[in-house]
Order: structure tokens, then sequence, then C-alpha cells
């Protein structure tokens, strides 16, 4: 060993280091320590194929692993330990390698040169494993814990996962919250197929659900007059407000949890779960994306005092221009709103992919950790990324109950129950039907009123 040591110059000495951080035992394998050597060779490489492995076999399931704590846990420290255990053999291979007769200032230049290559090796570790502590701190801080155990499969006896999107516009210069956007979404769980309901914020006369609700407000829902108007966006404040309407949820939950049932009642849909996104939250999610790309197809006057344009075509828009694509009403009324509302929904779904995710990913965790809030248990989220893969591969349509089919002062809610059911049904036909055969079917015009495809980018 001391006869190669002393035949390696400073500079082969670093080189015989630097392929040991690539490929453990290299330097060891030099000076003739061969067990060892290739042991360490054998691990590394063994790892690495494992790595590489998972990575490209096992996609979906390493998305589900990234949603789970436990596993966050795991990945974060396995990182930190390779991190560790290869900067053990970098100084320990260099040891073996340095020159005897090193001494003087190249000595401590040969040392610092050895010091960077260990940080350089630890950097991109600690990040994996900063990226994985940040996951499981929003999952643990957005998600709520398991209250009950979650099936392996919990979508089974079940055609389709109903969950209510809430687009929340909580203003500094009013009090409380108004759910300006109500979404529900429903995802035929085989296909991914999925329909979006948009209900207008102005329903008037809301039926409320069995139960207190209902006995305050036994003709559908009044508001506080003279105060408010009774309108379907008032229900989510009315209920954290007083929290007798709900009994048994904690603050912050009776909003959602009344606003759940009563948009239950209205679609005749099993709404399990609730969404929450604020809308200057939603802003920065888009910011941090780098923006979303639709198609405008009017130009669209925005912004307090009129000052914004957000011109037709197809373009990129930033944050601000696509939270006001989805607000603005200036020359337009609520539901042509809506129906940029589903498109924008649409895009942001589409254009979510991991490799944009990733670049993003701990702006995307701030905002997350502040603007959104759901009910979605942890343990139901390996599910719902194998169901959203699906999801971003299917077909997603839009119904919006608005005139001339639905009157908001004076609405029909068993027509709005009637033709959920039918849309699902026809959903069902053409996911069942074989490719084309939905084309020749006979169209309903009132139900053409409501329907946008989200083919808009």
């Amino acid at each position: 060993m001391a006869g190669k040591r002393g035949g390696l110059s400073v500079r082969s000495s670093l080189a015989l280091t630097l392929g040991s951080a690539a490929l453990w035992g290299l330097a060891h394998l030099w000076v003739g320590r061969r067990v060892t050597g290739a042991l360490l060779m054998g691990i590394y490489v063994t790892l690495i194929a494992a790595i590489v492995a998972t990575l490209f076999k096992t996609k979906p399931e390493l998305l589900s692993l990234a949603v789970q704590p436990s596993w966050l846990w795991t990945f974060a420290l396995g990182a930190l330990l390779f991190a560790a255990v290869t900067v053990a053999v970098v100084i320990r291979s260099y040891q073996l390698v340095r020159p005897e007769s090193l001494s003087g200032p190249a000595r401590y230049l040969s040392a610092l040169a050895v010091g960077l290559l260990c940080a350089l090796v630890i950097a991109p570790m600690v990040y994996a494993a900063r990226l994985a502590f940040v996951s499981q701190h929003v999952v643990t801080s957005v998600f709520i814990a398991n209250t009950v155990p979650i099936p392996v499969d919990p979508w089974r006896g079940h055609d389709r996962v109903n969950i209510l999107l809430i687009g929340a516009d909580a203003a500094p210069s009013r009090p409380g919250v108004r759910t300006d956007s109500m979404t529900v979404a429903s995802v035929d769980t085989r296909t991914g197929d999925t329909v979006l309901f948009g209900l207008p914020r102005n329903l008037e006369h809301v039926p409320m659900p069995a139960g207190p609700a209902r006995d305050r407000f036994p003709y559908g829902f009044g508001g506080e007059p003279p105060y408010t108007p009774g309108l379907l966006n008032e229900v989510f404040q009315y209920a954290e407000d007083y929290p007798e309407m709900v009994p048994g949820a904690p603050k912050g939950q009776r909003g959602p949890t009344l606003l759940k049932r009563t948009i239950s009642d209205i679609t005749g849909l099993d709404i399990t779960h609730y969404a929450m996104v604020d809308m200057s939250g939603f802003a920065q999610i888009i910011d941090a994306m780098g923006g979303v790309r639709v198609t405008v197809k009017e130009p669209i006057v925005y912004g307090r005092q009129n000052e914004g344009l957000i011109r037709a075509g197809t373009r990129k828009l930033s944050g601000e221009e696509a939270l006001w694509f989805g607000r603005a009403r200036t020359y337009s009324d609520d539901y042509v709103r809506m129906g940029r509302q589903k498109c924008l929904m649409n895009a942001v779904a589409k254009q979510a992919d991991p490799v944009t995710v990733l670049r993003s990913f701990e702006k995307l965790a701030d905002v997350a950790l502040h603007a959104v809030s759901t009910d979605i248990p942890q343990g139901l989220l390996p599910n719902l990324i194998d169901l959203s893969d699906k999801v971003k591969k299917a077909k997603i349509k839009s119904f919006q109950f608005v005139p001339p089919l639905i009157n908001t002062g004076d609405p029909d809610y068993r027509l709005i129950k009637h033709k959920v059911s039918t849309i699902l049904a026809k959903s069902a036909d053409e996911s069942a039907a074989p490719s084309g055969r939905a084309k020749h079917a006979r169209k309903n015009p009132a139900q053409e009123a409501v329907t946008l495809d989200l083919a808009c980018n």
C-alpha cells in the first residue's frame, strides 16, 4: 500500500478520492484492500440499482409514498444517512491514497479540496431530505389525521367519489369568508372521467339539511336580513358564526360541514370531502407554477378600477391575471365567469406535472400551508394520487346550473337533482360504450345550455 501511495501525485490522489465518491471502494481497491473495496462497491451498486429501478418502474407507487408521513421520514433519514456514509468513504479514501510526502500548503489545499468534495456530496442529499421534511409538514398540517382506518381499496362499492371544491374570497375590507366558487367534482373511480357541477353563488331559498339548520330555515336559507340577501355563498360563514347550526363540529369545520351537507342535498350526491383555496393564495400557486396557459376567448377587463386587460388568444397568465380571469365580471356576469373558473381549474390540473411541481415545490408548499384547507384524511392521499393520475388522462366536463335552465332567484332544486343524476348516467354510459358510439347520441338542448367540454387549451 505504501508503494502505491508514494507513487501517487496530489492530482492522482484527488482523482481517486473523487472516484470513490462516485463509486464507493475505488480507492480501497487501488491500495490493495480488496475485500473492503469489493464490499463497499457492492453495497453502492446495489443501492443505486434499487433507486433507479424504483424511479423508473414504480412511478405511481412512488408518488403515493411521497404523501405518507412515515415514508417521508424514512426517505429523509435515508438521504442523510447516505450522505454521511459517502462523506466517511470519501475521507477514508483520501487518507488511503494521500501522498506520504505531502506537507505544507499542499496538504492544506488538498484537504480543502476534499472538504469541498464532501460539501458537494452532502448538498443534494440535504436538499432531498429538506424536501421530504417540507412534504411531511405540509401533509400533516393541511390534511387531517386519520380518525378511522382507511381500507386498502376505499373506492370498493363506490362508482364515483364526490369532492366539493371551494374558492374562498376573504378580503380584509369585509368580515368572514365568501365562498364565491362552489364546484362538485364527481370522479368515476374506474376511469377517472370527471364531471364538474358548478353552482352559482347567488342561489336563493337554498333548502337546508335536516337538523338545526332546517329547523331555523324551514323554507330555505334566509341569511341575516336586512344585512345579507340569503345566498348560497353565505352558508359557510353563517355556520361559523352560529355554532348551533352544526353541533359538535369544531371552529373552522362548521362552515365546510354545513356547506357539504347543503350541496349534497341540492345535487343528490354523497359529498365526502372538501378542499378550499383562498383566492389570493390561488394566485400565488399559479405564480409558483410559472403561470398557466389558457385560451381567452374574449378580452377581459380587470382590476379595481378596470386598469388591466387580458387580451384574447391562447396565452400564459400570471397569478394576478389568472385570478382576474376567474373572478372578473366587468362586461360579463357571474355565469360567464363560472365557465372561465372551470376552464382555469382544468388548465391547472393538466399543467401541474411532476417536473413543474418539483421545480417550485417549496413555494407551493408554503402557499398550501396558509391558503388551502381540507378535511381529506392523510391516509386517503395515496389512493387520491392514483385516482388523479387517471383524471389527468381522462375526460373532464363541466355543467353549470345557470339561467336560463335555473332561475337563481327561484331555483327548481328538484330539476338540479334530476339533471345531476341524468348527466352522470350519461357519463357512465359514454365511459362504458365503445369509442365513438356516444358521438351520435341525441343531445338535449336544455342540457347543452349548461354543458362545457373543457377543451379550452
